[in-house]
């Protein structure tokens, strides 16, 4: 898998004799081999959007009883062909094509004994390798691509500036196409705090990428370049019209998240002072009776002598 990507990285290199160019290319045709997928998914998702209300109704009816609520959910599931994890399928997809990513680009640049690089994963006749052996530095528009972010502002905050602004420039793109994603999508069960969360997180993963080679921020920044070509487009093609499967998507996620509402109900009014109920009053039992008062009922009263009578 690392050679594969190695030598796409090469063929790409070869054609265009620029480093970031062909990172982004790879970035490139990894996005459109994923896009059917991503297309995909997407469908599913929306499939799954629009059984919100009666997966509400079987939540309602069956909350007592989590087996036969699964059971009811397949039925749901297999009844209208909906894979509850679809719209997983790309994440899980692109989290090895980063492992992959991160060691053909840390395999490029390895250095070896003698200080300089000595490449892994590719021919030693390609002009790839060629042009990074013997070399220290993946310059690419005055930028080293083998070298992190953090660690170029470390040796020279000045000289690390560009690489900062390449970082906010990330960052900027992961929003925008969140951004693109959340102005669509309504959730009965994610709340508005919830929502600005998913929103942001984006953009801490884009922070993330201060520690690792430029090389691969040039690889994300593409991809979500593409990404943001790829929301336009699912929009246009899933929310086009009344009609479509996004809109009737949302229709049912705001009739889910009403269902919602309801079945959490309206809090109680508090009860007036004169309408709490008082506690009732505690009752002394007293073991033995008091002077000059009759014994309690129940227990039979000693007979004076006729000798104390008059005392």
């Amino acid at each position: 898998m690392f050679q594969a990507a190695a030598w796409l990285v090469s063929v790409f290199y070869g054609l265009t004799s620029n480093y970031a160019f062909a990172i982004a290319l790879v970035a490139v045709s990894i996005m459109l081999l994923l896009t059917p997928l991503t297309l995909k998914s997407t469908k599913g998702m929306l499939e799954m959007q629009r059984l919100q209300p009666e997966m509400r109704r079987l939540q309602g009816l069956y909350k007592s009883d989590r087996q036969k609520l699964n059971e009811e959910m397949m039925k749901l599931y297999q009844e209208h062909k909906v894979n509850p994890l679809a719209s997983c399928l790309p994440l899980v997809a692109q989290l090895p094509v980063f492992i992959i990513m991160f060691r053909v680009l840390n395999g490029l640049s390895k250095i070896g004994d003698d200080g300089t690089f000595n490449p892994s994963y590719i021919a030693k006749d390609s002009k790839l390798y060629l042009a990074l052996d013997k070399s220290k530095e993946m310059l690419s528009f005055g930028l080293d691509l083998a070298k992190s972010p953090a660690k170029v502002m470390g040796e020279d905050f000045v000289k690390g500036i560009p690489y900062a602004l390449m970082i906010v420039l990330l960052a900027f793109t992961f929003f925008v196409q969140q951004k693109m994603i959340a102005s669509r999508t309504t959730s009965a069960s994610m709340s508005p705090t919830q929502a600005k969360i998913m929103q942001y997180l984006p953009v801490a993963f884009a922070v993330f990428q201060v520690f690792l080679p430029t090389g691969l921020v040039i690889y994300y920044f593409t991809q979500a370049v593409v990404r943001i070509l790829q929301q336009w487009y699912i929009t246009k093609r899933f929310y086009g019209h009344d009609g479509s499967i996004g809109r009737q998507a949302q229709e049912a996620s705001k009739v889910a998240s009403d269902m919602a509402k309801d079945a959490k109900g309206k809090p109680g009014k508090a009860l007036k002072p004169d309408k709490v109920d008082k506690p009732a009053p505690v009752q002394s039992k007293r073991v033995t009776p008091s002077k000059n008062k009759p014994a309690p009922s129940g227990r039979p009263q000693r007979p004076i002598p006729p000798s104390k009578r008059n005392k």
